[in-house]
């Protein structure tokens, strides 16, 4: 694909994703398919959910067209196709009314074992400059991380453009790694990814007019688990950078989830503790949120992610100090809310 084609398809993806989006929000109203804010919201006005379809379709589609024209392989296209389409059909079904958190979690796993079964699992791990050899284990660790990936990135969709923005910076730095290492198949699919969210962004910025919901944002981890996977097998851009690009949200779901378990708490049910939702509590907008991941995203994550892509035997200890630092701002984060609802008590 040349790089007019590419624009051009590009540029209809977004007009797609626009017009879909605002036509899948006079569906919501119709159907009464709304939000209405509760005690554990982050929002104040009832909105209409399930905008994310527009991103959802705009990959599976652009998925099914690539391999028509010989761009991606069948063994990805059915991955992501097969894989996608159950977590996009849950995720839809989950947006019209509630799914149990068991029956949730059985989907998303039966469709990470498609997923890494078509591509032929996950035999090693780079790791800096060494290899482990992973011959079963890798698989399993394959299926946790694109089940949990799938989970999380819903899991941090909780205000305005958060987890499209996220969506976008992860594309497009993912999408020229991959150009760049001349897997021009994986790149347009990060670009895809990423035009796709940037035309439901037209109408989730803050204040929303609609949010992406389940069938959008559960698609988006999934897909970006699937990249992170092939990313690894073919050696173009490993976990480890994945790992760094997608760590504001990796870091802030897993260590959420583990404080409520060290809690005891009901880690699978619906709550306000993640430290992004945190920060709106102390009144930071929306706006500034979002403005403020896409910052740390520009700013610290493409950096360091460049540097374990371009010098791979500093990964170890980038996406280390990554991590160290995403632990410390979440920590503070959490800090910084107990002492003022202690102070206000």
């Amino acid at each position: 694909m040349t790089e007019l084609s590419l624009a051009l398809f590009l540029s209809c993806i977004f007009i797609f994703s626009v017009l879909l989006t605002g036509i899948i929000r006079q569906y919501s109203l119709r159907n009464l398919l709304i939000d209405i804010p509760n005690e554990r919201s982050s929002h104040s006005q009832p909105t209409p959910r399930g905008g994310g379809l527009s991103i959802t379709l705009s990959v599976l589609m652009s998925t099914e067209l690539l391999y028509c024209l010989q761009i991606t392989s069948l063994d990805l296209t059915i991955a992501l196709g097969g894989g996608g389409l159950l977590v996009a059909i849950v995720g839809w079904l989950d947006d019209h009314r509630d799914i149990s958190a068991i029956w949730r979690a059985i989907s998303y796993t039966t469709a990470a074992i498609w997923a890494v079964y078509w591509l032929d699992g996950l035999n090693s791990i780079t790791l800096g400059e060494y290899v482990m050899s992973l011959p079963v284990s890798g698989s399993l660790f394959a299926v946790l991380g694109l089940a949990w990936l799938t989970n999380l990135y819903n899991f941090m969709d909780g205000t305005d453009a958060l987890a499209a923005v996220q969506a976008i910076c992860a594309g497009i730095f993912s999408g020229i790694m991959f150009l760049s290492s001349g897997r021009q198949d994986l790149a347009i699919l990060c670009f895809v990814i990423s035009t796709a969210s940037s035309g439901f962004l037209y109408w989730n910025w803050p204040p929303a007019k609609i949010f992406m919901g389940d069938v959008g944002s559960c698609l988006i981890g999934f897909s970006f688990g699937l990249l992170a996977i092939i990313g690894e097998k073919s050696d173009t851009l490993p976990v480890l950078v994945w790992f760094i690009l997608l760590s504001v949200f990796i870091c802030d779901s897993t260590l959420t989830l583990l404080m409520r378990i060290l809690k005891g708490e009901k880690w699978y049910s619906a709550h306000r503790l993640h430290a992004y939702q945190r920060l709106v509590q102390m009144g930071v907008s929306h706006n500034n949120l979002a403005m403020g991941v896409l910052g740390i995203n520009v700013m610290i994550l493409w950096p360091t992610a460049y540097i374990a892509y371009r010098w791979e035997k500093l990964s170890c200890v980038v996406a280390s100090i990554v991590l160290l630092l995403m632990c410390i701002v979440w920590g503070v984060i959490q800090l910084r809310y107990n002492r003022l609802s202690i102070s206000v008590n």
